[in-house]
Order: structure tokens, then sequence, then C-alpha cells
């Protein structure tokens, strides 16, 4: 098991990552406005008690604690979405416990993370035999100060289907409080990876064009839409 304090830092600079959401939760710009924290907990309050629907779309915001949100961003709601809907199931760095945002380093990293784990996912699924997806891609930008680097010689916390190595290490690094971990991608040749256990660290997310995923048995296409 690699030990945190012999990882290397990522060293503090501005990047650009993208990552894909699915179309089907709707995006949420209310947020893109508000200046600081009392601010959002007003907006937060009165979308909630006016808007069921809206309400569990919003998320847990006791997830996150309120100096973690990157007031005044745009893409706000984009960056804390993984932290105020945390999948239960877990990732690669987390057992489900908390949330992860993940961004990869160009739109084909992206792609190939997300195709992978739609795969596995849509094939679990009973009697599903064709079916039409369509994701959203965002461009993230954000520094990387606090990141800390998983080398490729790591095989077993970059296992491409066993998770327990990634998973230990994720934890231990969500509990020290490291902003993120870089590492490269299993999915994509060449690729990279970022996975924040903070959204302090975006600046700006954007949407930029959507994607989609044709499933018949297994993923057939995927394209981008105009």
């Amino acid at each position: 098991m690699v030990k945190v304090d012999e990882l290397q830092a990522y060293g503090d600079t501005t990047r650009t990552g993208y990552r894909l959401i699915n179309s089907k939760f709707p995006p949420i710009d209310l947020f893109d406005d508000v200046a600081d924290s009392d601010e959002f907990e007003a907006v937060y309050a009165m979308q909630g008690l006016t808007n069921p629907r809206l309400r569990n779309e919003l998320g847990n915001l006791n997830l996150l604690a309120k100096d973690e949100i990157p007031y005044g961003i745009t893409g706000l709601y984009y960056a804390i979405g993984p932290f105020v809907h945390v999948n239960p199931d877990g990732s690669r760095f987390s057992n489900g416990d908390y949330g992860v945002l993940y961004i990869g380093d160009s739109p084909e990293t992206a792609l190939s993370e997300v195709k992978h784990h739609q795969q596995v996912y849509w094939s679990n699924v009973e009697d599903l035999a064709f079916e039409r997806f369509v994701f959203r891609q965002l461009k993230c930008t954000y520094t990387s100060g606090g990141v800390v680097s998983v080398p490729p010689s790591q095989k077993e916390v970059l296992a491409p289907d066993n998770y327990t190595q990634s998973r230990q290490l994720g934890a231990e690094l969500h509990r020290k409080g490291i902003a993120g971990v870089h590492y490269p991608s299993v999915r994509y040749a060449g690729g990279e990876c970022f996975g924040f256990f903070t959204p302090k660290k975006i600046t700006e997310i954007i949407q930029t064009v959507h994607i989609e995923m044709i499933f018949n048995g297994r993923i057939v296409s995927t394209a981008a839409l105009s």
C-alpha cells in the first residue's frame, strides 16, 4: 500500500480539463451569482421551500462544508454536484462516504472514462437491449495546488477493476485534507485524470457540447451532437 507521505506534490498550476454528466440531470445555474455563504443558504432555502422537485435536485448541502464552496464562479453547481449527490456505490478513490470530482485532461480521456463505467452499469441492467443516452461535456478550469500524484508504478492503486487499494488511499487523503489526486488514466492511453476531494480548486465550469452514446448490448457508438 502506497503511503501518503511518499506521494509527490503535483505542483500549483492552472489547468483545463473535461468531464461528462448525464443530461437527465438538469443544469442548475441559480447559484452562479451568489457571492458568499449567507446568500447561498438563503437561495438554497428559498428554492427548497418553493420547489420540492428542485429541492431533491439540489442535493444534500450538509455533506459539504460551506467554506469549501467556491462562491462566485461560473458553473458553481457543477462544481459542488458530486459532493452533494454522493454516489453510494463509491468510485476509484471513495467507498461512497464522500464525493469526488473527477476530471480528465482531454475530451478523449473524459469520454473513455465515462464510457467504461456506463458500459459496466448498462450491461447489468436487466432487459436493456437498445437505448440512447446523452451526456453534457463540461470544460473545467482549476488549480492544482495541494494535489498529490500517483505514479504509474503504483499498479495496485491503478488496478482497472479493483478499487481496494485506491479507496484506502483516497480515504487517507480525504481524512488528511489533501485537495486531490492526480493519476494516469487506465481507460485512455496517455491520458491523465484528477480526482478532487473539494470543489474549492475549481475556478470555472462551462458546458460545451452534448455527447450521444448508443447502447445495444454494449456501447456501439459515441458522437458529439450539433
